[in-house]
Order: C-alpha cells, then sequence, then structure tokens
C-alpha cells in the first residue's frame, strides 16, 4: 500500500536520511514536496519525496528503503507508481543522484536516461563528504524520464 503523507512529514526523518544524509538538505524540499510511504503488511518499508520543478517536470528528490528490505523491488514500485500517479499532469520525470554504483543502474533500470551534471554540487553543499560505496561523490547527475 502507498500512501500520501501531508502531515509530521518529519517523522520519516530516519529513513530519508537513508538516502540523503543532510537534515538541512531534506529540509529543502520536503515540505513542498509530496511524500509518500510504502506499506507492506502495515510495516513501513520504502518513502519517496517528489516535487513539482516546472510545468510538466517532477523530480524525484528523495527514495529510500530500510536496508532490511532493500533489492526487494520496493524502491521499483514506488518509481513505477510515480510514473502512473503523475503521468497526466508531467511529461518529463527527473531524478538527481551521486554516481554512485548502486544508484545509477538502478535509475537507468527503471527507464531513466542519463540527462545532464551540477559539477561539484555533494562537495559544494554538504558540510561533509559524502561517500557511497566506497566512492567519493562529487557531481550531481541527473537522469530523465519522458511519460
Amino acid at each position: 500500500m502507498i500512501t500520501l503523507i501531508t502531515q509530521n512529514k518529519k517523522q520519516y526523518l530516519d529513513l530519508l536520511l537513508l538516502a540523503d544524509e543532510q537534515e538541512s538538505m531534506i529540509d529543502r524540499y520536503l515540505e513542498r514536496g509530496e511524500l509518500y510511504a510504502l506499506y507492506d503488511n502495515s510495516e513501513l518499508v520504502s518513502v519517496c519525496v517528489i516535487t513539482q520543478e516546472g510545468e510538466g517536470i517532477y523530480e524525484i528528490k528523495n527514495i529510500a528503503t530500510y536496508p532490511q528490505y532493500q533489492r526487494k523491488g520496493y524502491g521499483r514500485q514506488l518509481i513505477h507508481f510515480l510514473f502512473e500517479h503523475y503521468r497526466h499532469k508531467c511529461h518529463t520525470m527527473l531524478v538527481g543522484t551521486g554516481e554512485s554504483p548502486l544508484t545509477v543502474p538502478f535509475y537507468e533500470s527503471c527507464g531513466f536516461t542519463y540527462s545532464h551534471r551540477i559539477p561539484n554540487f555533494f562537495t559544494d553543499h554538504y558540510d561533509h563528504p559524502i561517500i557511497e560505496a566506497g566512492k567519493l561523490l562529487t557531481d550531481m547527475v541527473y537522469f530523465k524520464k519522458e511519460l
């Protein structure tokens, strides 16, 4: 079951921090975004935040799954939900990520293709180095999916 969360979004902070490890960065999009929570048998498994970035353009700002539920299709289920839910008002869905061997193949397997990059995003906007799968993240790499 996927539910839109409209109040007390910060109660999901522990999960959101798995995908974006600096709270001040989450604060930049959490309230203006739509937060969805995925439950399996009433157990919270995953969340995602999506924002409108322009007419017909939406961006997935955060998608996170608790470690014990990762690699079981929950993230992909959320992504496909977003494609279906937003397809009547969205022509382009974006997602920005670091060049991680964990995230890039996931987004590509969901149908996203490379769009552009923001050089030094992680080094300029975060107060500590961001390391994922042993790799220091520097640039924000954007992927897009035409709906």
